[in-house]
C-alpha cells in the first residue's frame, strides 16, 4: 500500500523517475530519493496511515473547493474553468462574476450540467462531479478575480491571470538590429568617486559613457539585498530578498543631506577618510568596512531627512509613505530583519539567519517580533528609508539610459533562490521547503552534482498562494530595466532538488507549472517594456529550449560551450537570432585566465582537482580547445594572419582579445554581451565554482577606474569596431 501511495505522490508531485543526463544517458532516480523529496513537501512516508490520510485531505480539499485557486491564460486562448459541486448542485443557475483590474465587472449566467463533465469523486457518499465551462467573455491582460455566485451568495473566489503570448521584445529588435552591450559585477567598479564599492552613480556614469561608444545596454550581476549585519556574506546569488536592493550600492554622496555639518562631521573624520582610502585602494573589496562606513554615514544622513521631511505632512514624506505601502508586507519584512539581525549580532548571539534566532523571533508573524517592531520603529524605519534611496538610486540611473537611447538600458540578473537565513524565507515559510537545496545534477562543470544551499519553492503551495511569490518576483525586478536575465531559467520547468544530508548527485528533478509562469513572465515583461533572457546552461531538456523560444525568452550562448562533436567550435553566425551570446561569464576564467590556464593553476593551488592526472587531462583539453579556437578564427577572418595559426606560438594579446570579441559582434544573436574584465583583459576570475573560503569569491575589483576606461584609445577603438561590426551583421 505505501509503495502505491508513494509512486502516486511522486507523479502528483511533479517528482521525476528519470532524466537524460548532461552527457546524453538516461538516468533514473531511486526510491530513497523519492521518498526523502517527498518528506521535505511534508509527507510521513514512513508512517503508511498517517500517509493516507494525508493524501486524503488533500483531495477532499481540492473536491471542496468549487474554484481552483488561480489560473493563467494567454490572450489567443478562449476562456474556460473548471466548477466542482456535489451532483445534487450541478443543475442549479449560477453566476461568473469577473472584476477586472481595470475595476469592470463581467458576468455570464450558466448551469454546470450544461459545460463538459471532466471528472468524479465521491466524498462520505456524497458525489462530487467536475465541469469546464466556456465563458464567451474578452478580458484584458492583466490580473483578475473570479467569484462563482448564486442567488447573491459568493460561493467561491479564483485569480484570473490573462497573459500575452509571448514576452516583449524592443522595436529596435523587431527591426532587425542587433546591438552589443558590457555585463559587470557592479561592485567590481573603480571610479574616483565610489566608497571602495562600485555604487549606482558609476552605473550611470558607465551607462552614459558606454551609450556615447555604441553600446545599448549594461548587464548587472544580481542586485539584491544582502544582509547589512552579516556584510562578509557577499554572494549575489544566495540573497535575502530577491525584491528588493542591496544597500550598499547606494552613493552616500549623492543623497539629498550628505552636505550638512553633522554628516560632513563624521565622513571628514581622520579615522573616517583613512578607512576610506583604504577601502578605496585595495584590490578586493572590503564589504566589511564599507559597509561600515555607509551606515555611519547615511545613519547621519536619515537623521537630518528624518528631522526635516519625514516626521510632518511634506511632499518627500508622502512620496516615502507611497515607496512604503507599495511595498506591502514583504519591504516591511525586510526591515524587520534587518533590524532584528543587526540587535542580534550586537548582543553577541547566533544571528547568521532565522533557523539560529530565539524561538520567539523565528518567523515574522510571531508576536515577540511584532514587539520588537514596535519597540524598534525607528530603526526599522531608517532600513525602509535604506531601500527608497536604493531605489531612486537605480531609477536615475535607469533613466540615464532611456535618455541616452540605448535600446534596452538596464538589464538585471535574477538569481535562482534565496539563502536558507534569509528574510524572504522567514515572512513566508510555508513557501519553502527548507529541507532541501536546490542545485544541478553531475555535468561538465560540476561532475559531481552542485548543491547551492537555497531552499526551494513548493510548486503546490506556489499555487496555492495564486502565484503572488512569482508576479511580486518578475515585478520588482523588471522595475526600471529594459531586460531581465534569469540565472538557471529552466528552474520554470524543473528544478534538481537536494535534500539535506544527501550529496548533491543524490538529487531529483521537481516540476513547476511552467507554462502559467511563462504567462506572468510574459505579462509582466509587457508591462514593464522589459525584454528577458533567459540562462540556459548546464543539463537543458530539449523541450524547454523550444518553449523559451516560443514565448519569446532569449538563449543565452557561451562560446566556449558551443563546442561540436569533432572538437571544433560553431560559428556565431549560426547561433539563433533570439539569444545574446557571450565569451565569458562569472563562472568561468577571464579571456586572458582561459588562454594562459590561469583558472587551472589555481584550481590545482585550491585543491579543486583530486588527482594530477585528471589535471594533466584537463590541461591537454585546453590544449586542444584552444588550437580549434585559432582554427575557428583564422577560417572566418577574424584574426590577423600576424598570429600564429599553431597555438605553441600564439599567447593572449591585445589583437587576440580584440579579434575574438570581434569574432563574436559578426554572429547571428541580436544580443552580444562582453565582459568588462575582458576589455581590461584581466587574469583573475570573479568567482571560482565550487570554493568557498579558499578562493575571495565576489570581491575581486577591475584593474582601472571607469575614468580611465573612456579615456583609453585602445578600448574606444575597440568599441567603433564592435558597433561597425554590429551594423554590418544587423543587414
Amino acid at each position: 500500500m505505501t509503495a502505491s501511495l508513494i509512486d502516486y505522490l511522486v507523479t502528483n508531485c511533479g517528482i521525476e523517475s528519470n532524466y537524460t543526463d548532461a552527457w546524453g544517458k538516461p538516468t533514473t532516480i531511486d526510491m530513497s530519493t523519492k521518498k526523502k523529496l517527498l518528506q521535505v513537501m511534508g509527507y510521513q512516508v514512513d508512517n503508511a496511515e498517517l500517509l493516507e490520510k494525508q493524501i486524503e485531505d488533500s483531495v477532499n480539499k481540492s473536491w471542496l473547493s468549487p474554484l481552483n485557486p488561480v489560473q493563467v491564460i494567454r490572450n489567443n486562448q478562449d476562456l474556460q474553468i473548471s466548477v466542482r459541486l456535489p451532483i445534487e448542485l450541478v443543475t442549479d443557475e449560477y453566476q461568473a462574476q469577473i472584476t477586472t483590474e481595470q475595476g469592470q465587472v463581467k458576468s455570464f449566467t450558466f448551469s454546470p450540467i450544461d459545460g463538459q463533465l471532466a471528472n468524479v469523486c465521491h466524498i462520505e457518499d456524497i458525489e462530487f462531479q467536475e465541469y469546464i465551462i466556456d465563458l464567451p467573455i474578452d478580458l484584458p491582460l492583466g490580473y483578475h478575480s473570479l467569484a462563482l455566485v448564486i442567488d447573491d451568495d459568493e460561493l467561491a473566489t479564483m485569480r484570473l491571470i490573462v497573459a500575452p503570448v509571448a514576452c516583449f521584445k524592443p522595436e529596435a529588435l523587431v527591426q532587425g538590429e542587433k546591438v552589443w552591450g558590457l555585463s559587470v559585477q557592479l561592485y567590481c567598479l573603480r571610479s574616483e568617486t565610489n566608497w571602495g564599492i562600485g555604487d549606482f552613480t558609476d552605473l550611470s556614469y558607465l551607462l552614459e559613457n558606454a551609450a556615447k561608444q555604441g553600446a545599448h545596454f549594461i548587464g548587472l550581476n544580481p542586485i539584491h539585498a544582502l544582509y547589512p549585519a552579516n556584510p562578509d556574506v557577499c554572494s549575489p546569488y544566495g540573497p535575502s530578498s530577491r525584491r528588493w536592493l542591496n544597500f550598499i550600492y547606494i552613493d552616500v554622496t549623492a543623497v539629498d543631506g550628505y552636505t550638512q555639518t553633522a554628516v560632513q562631521a563624521i565622513v571628514n573624520n581622520d579615522e573616517f577618510q583613512a578607512k576610506l582610502k583604504e577601502a578605496r585602494d585595495t584590490d578586493l573589496v572590503d564589504y566589511s568596512t564599507v559597509t561600515a562606513l555607509k551606515l555611519k554615514a547615511l545613519e547621519a544622513v536619515f537623521a537630518y531627512q528624518n528631522k526635516k521631511y519625514l516626521s510632518s505632512n511634506s511632499k518627500l514624506n508622502k512620496a516615502f509613505k507611497s515607496f512604503i505601502a507599495d511595498g506591502g508586507e514583504s519591504l516591511q519584512t525586510l526591515a524587520v530583519y534587518d533590524a532584528l539581525q543587526e540587535h542580534l549580532a550586537a548582543q553577541g548571539k547566533d544571528s547568521w539567519g532565522w533557523p539560529v534566532f530565539p524561538k520567539e523571533y523565528a518567523e515574522y508573524s510571531l508576536p515577540k517580533v511584532k514587539t520588537f517592531a514596535k519597540k524598534y520603529a525607528a530603526r526599522i524605519k531608517f532600513y525602509l528609508w535604506l531601500q527608497w534611496q536604493a531605489a531612486l538610486q537605480l531609477e536615475q540611473a535607469n533613466n540615464i539610459a532611456t535618455s541616452n537611447n540605448m535600446h534596452i538600458g538596464l538589464y538585471r540578473d535574477l538569481a535562482v533562490g534565496v539563502s536558507e537565513g534569509s528574510a524572504e524565507i522567514w515572512g513566508n515559510q510555508d513557501l519553502y521547503c527548507v529541507d532541501a537545496s536546490v542545485g544541478a545534477p553531475p555535468d561538465v562543470l560540476g561532475p559531481l552534482g552542485q548543491s547551492w544551499g537555497l531552499p526551494p519553492m513548493d510548486p503546490e503551495k506556489l499555487y496555492q498562494q495564486q502565484y503572488q511569490p512569482i508576479i511580486d518576483l518578475f515585478n520588482a525586478n523588471m522595475h526600471a530595466t529594459g531586460a531581465l536575465r534569469i540565472d538557471h531559467v529552466m528552474a520554470l520547468l524543473r528544478l534538481w532538488w537536494v535534500p539535506k544530508e544527501n550529496s548533491a548527485k543524490q538529487g531529483g528533478y521537481v516540476y513547476y507549472p511552467v507554462d502559467d509562469l511563462l504567462g506572468i513572465l510574459a505579462l509582466e515583461s509587457h508591462r514593464h517594456q522589459s525584454m528577458v533572457i533567459g540562462e540556459d546552461l548546464g543539463t537543458v531538456p530539449p523541450e524547454i529550449r523550444d518553449k523559451l523560444a516560443e514565448n519569446g525568452v532569449y538563449s543565452y550562448r557561451v562560446f566556449f560551450f558551443e563546442q561540436a562533436e569533432d572538437g571544433g567550435f560553431y560559428s556565431p553566425a549560426h547561433y539563433p537570432e533570439q539569444s545574446m551570446s557571450t565569451l565569458t561569464t562569472h563562472d568561468m576564467p577571464t579571456l586572458s585566465g582561459f588562454w594562459h590556464c590561469h583558472d587551472l593553476q589555481l584550481g590545482k593551488e585550491l585543491g579543486l582537482y583530486p588527482t594530477e592526472e585528471i589535471l594533466q587531462t584537463l590541461y591537454a583539453d585546453r590544449h586542444e580547445n584552444k588550437q580549434a579556437i585559432l582554427d575557428t578564427l583564422h577560417g572566418h577572418s577574424s584574426i590577423s594572419q600576424d598570429i600564429s595559426s599553431d597555438v605553441n606560438y600564439v599567447g593572449m594579446s591585445e589583437a587576440l582579445n580584440n579579434g575574438m570579441q570581434l569574432h563574436m559582434a559578426g554572429g547571428s544573436s541580436e544580443l552580444l554581451s562582453l565582459q568588462l574584465e575582458d576589455w581590461l583583459q584581466m587574469d583573475n576570475p570573479v568567482n571560482v565554482p565550487g570554493t568557498f573560503n579558499e578562493y575571495p569569491n565576489w570581491r575581486r575589483k577591475l584593474t582601472s577606474n571607469l575614468q580611465d576606461i573612456f579615456t583609453d584609445a585602445s578600448l574606444n577603438k575597440l568599441a567603433a569596431n564592435l558597433t561597425e561590426v554590429r551594423k554590418t551583421s544587423s543587414v
